[in-house]
């Protein structure tokens, strides 16, 4: 016990202090420079029209607050991200769940499906985005759903159109996140008892019935935990939207939106867009942590 009391303090320090550094500090001025007219490489002082010569001579109060919400891009990036948010966590928790039912049923190479499923999760954001670009523009638009082929309207030209841009960033965000969600879910699968299925089964019930009964049931756990994550990578969403639509025809989600303020102001207002980002972080807050409340619930229900 004194060897680990000895030892604690040293190394939690070079953890607490990079975290200090790179979340901490960072988020802490960002909240303060919310607060005042910061045009990034100086501060503005509103009662004489010309540069502060401090920072407490640039305070604006919710200013900045107020015209981030009278701002109708923001206002209409934050609508489409709820949209994108919801159509996401769907796909993205069916395609996991039917991953991890399917690489537990099978006995032979179960361990390579799991890995091939995985790996787009290794990918970064901006590659994602090209290579579905790419699929979407060409291979559906150009040669599987043209009119000479299958002609499915919707599938054509996906980028261009803010509606169905939401569907092809939510089967982005689906080919890219459900292997990691699914490694969740088996770690839950497996900790399921067999006796609750033999015993559901000498009992007359149906895989479905044993799958609403039992299954759902004992994997909130695990549905606590990916619910969490896909909401919040959903809300998070930059390098793919970039990549995919540039925030073009209306796709701009709240990521894109915080980060094309500055080329939206003359000058840049990096207050405005902190101002945004806080209400960004309090919106995204408020949404997980109710979320796993409700999750937690039913845990306990259980």
């Amino acid at each position: 016990m004194n060897f680990y009391k000895k030892w604690f303090w040293p190394l939690v320090m070079p953890s607490l202090l990079l975290f200090t550094m790179v979340i901490l500090y960072p988020f802490i001025t960002g909240v303060v420079n919310s607060f005042l007219a910061w045009r990034g490489t100086y501060y503005f002082d509103p009662d004489t029209g010309t540069r502060a010569t401090s920072m407490f001579n640039s305070f604006v109060g919710f200013e900045n607050y107020k015209e981030a919400f009278q701002d109708t891009r923001f206002i209409s990036a934050l609508v489409y991200t709820v949209k994108y948010t919801f159509i996401a966590v769907i796909f993205v928790n069916i395609a996991a769940l039917a991953l991890a039912l399917m690489v537990t049923k099978i006995t032979k190479s179960s361990g390579l499906y799991r890995t091939v499923f995985f790996l787009p999760n290794m990918l970064g954001g901006l590659a994602l985005g090209f290579i579905w670009q790419f699929i979407f523009q060409i291979i559906f638009t150009d040669i599987l759903f043209s009119p000479d082929a299958l002609s499915l309207p919707f599938l054509r030209y996906m980028t261009q159109d803010s509606n169905k841009a939401l569907f092809a960033l939510a089967m982005l965000s689906t080919w890219q996140y459900a292997g990691y969600m699914m490694i969740i879910y088996v770690a839950g699968l497996n900790n399921i008892s067999s006796d609750y299925y033999e015993a559901a089964s000498i009992d007359g019930s149906s895989y479905w019935h044993s799958f609403r009964k039992i299954t759902i049931p004992m994997l909130m756990p695990s549905f606590t935990i990916v619910f969490f994550m896909t909401i919040a990578n959903s809300f998070k969403l930059l390098d793919q939207n970039v990549a995919l639509t540039d925030g073009e025809f209306g796709t701009r989600l709240l990521a894109m939106q915080i980060l094309r303020t500055v080329k939206d102001t003359t000058p840049p207002n990096y207050g405005k867009a902190q101002a945004q980002a806080v209400i960004f972080f309090i919106l995204v807050s408020v949404i997980t942590l109710t979320q796993v409340a409700i999750t937690k619930k039913k845990e306990l229900e259980m």
